[in-house]
């Protein structure tokens, strides 16, 4: 099995908290960095939540967190309460406060004590692992807005080569989740003005976010919410996650046998409660961020398709919507990036394949996680 060398960019949320934990485990991701962004919460509540997930998932002591962007680059900020709770991480049990020192440990910082910022960290990362093309290209994933990574391209073209795909959770081919047409993550930094100082002032940079991404000349692949809606976390599957060894019986759910199964519960938990009220979600909730990191690992569970995709900027009714050129109507090349078809759409998952997946990596965790070493 090929290693794969990924740098996740996050904005926990729920469904992030499961992505990071398996990017932690899979034994073919060799996770080189995790850059914050704000969307589910604030930039602030996005980073310290990354930090604790990180702890808690036993990721390995080298993978650190840098905080990147506070907003979208132009638009108003949106959070996700109704969905994640005021902080993000609504509900969740278990978690180590983010400023206890083992979280503090977390995050990247400079000699003097202050961050180190998204894309500076991405840069070095995917620079390092690189060495000139003597080393390894890198699949930047990313499962929140794409602020970070629209900046990261822009500010660092030269590293594109080092890229070997963006893989993105957003968009929708003909529906939406916070409009008729338009996903949360492609929404909230459809287009965006930013002006960063890294040591001398850039000129203010007016950037698209999701767009600069699908025009970049690298590979892009789209993790749509028709493909993330079709992995359902049912009481069966929660049952498992709570406890490996006990049955499910009669709808009644098994007991968590670890503490680290008990806060992932309390992730599902919560998930499943506001995705019931707020999308009539009557089975569980959907991970849908868990599916970026599984089509890095293990992309032979999706079916996909290579479209033209480009995202609408300015309609009235359909800002932010994902527009996908299913039946080929613009002329376009085969390279990928502005002039091509830029992006590889997924249309369908292996959903029992996918769980069966998630559920190694809870065991793997579990053997390891910090949470259970109060109970030895």
């Amino acid at each position: 099995m090929t290693l794969k060398y990924v740098w996740l960019d996050v904005d926990p949320g729920h469904d992030d908290a499961t992505a990071l934990m398996m990017a932690c485990q899979l034994e073919n991701i060799k996770l080189l960095g995790v850059s914050s962004v704000h969307g589910n919460a604030s930039a602030d509540c996005t980073a310290n939540n990354t930090a604790r997930c990180l702890h808690a998932f036993a990721a390995p002591s080298d993978v650190l967190v840098y905080p990147g962007a506070c907003k979208p680059l132009l638009r108003p900020t949106k959070h996700d309460p109704e969905i994640h709770g005021e902080d993000g991480l609504g509900g969740v049990v278990g978690l180590p406060s983010a400023d206890s020192p083992e979280v503090q440990a977390r995050f990247a910082r400079k000699v003097d004590g202050s961050f180190i910022h998204a894309i500076e960290g991405m840069a070095t990362a995917i620079k390092d692992a690189w060495r000139n093309g003597t080393g390894h290209q890198v699949s930047v994933v990313s499962s929140g807005p794409m602020t970070n990574i629209a900046l990261f391209v822009s500010v660092y073209p030269h590293l594109i080569e080092a890229v070997e795909q963006f893989v993105f959770m957003g968009g929708g081919v003909g529906v939406g989740n916070r409009s008729a047409v338009a996903e949360f993550n492609i929404m909230c930094d459809r287009a965006c003005l930013v002006e960063i100082c890294y040591g001398a002032c850039l000129d203010p940079l007016l950037a698209e976010a999701a767009q600069i991404v699908l025009d970049v000349p690298v590979k892009t692949v789209m993790i749509p919410i028709n493909v993330t809606h079709t992995a359902i976390v049912t009481s069966a599957i929660h049952s498992r996650l709570r406890s490996p060894y006990l049955p499910f019986l009669d709808g009644v759910l098994a007991h968590p046998s670890t503490n680290l199964r008990s806060t992932l519960s309390s992730v599902i938990s919560f998930f499943a409660g506001t995705y019931k009220s707020t999308f009539g979600f009557d089975q569980g909730p959907p991970l849908h961020d868990a599916l970026t990191i599984t089509y890095v690992s293990h992309p032979e569970l999706f079916r996909a398709q290579r479209f033209r995709v480009d995202v609408e900027l300015h309609g009235k009714h359909t800002a932010g919507e994902t527009v996908i050129d299913v039946w080929n109507y613009r002329i376009c090349d085969d390279s990928w990036g502005s002039n091509g078809k830029n992006c590889v759409v997924a249309q369908s998952v292996q959903v029992d394949q996918f769980f069966e997946l998630l559920l190694e990596c809870v065991t793997r965790c579990d053997a390891i996680s910090p949470l259970n070493v109060q109970q030895q």
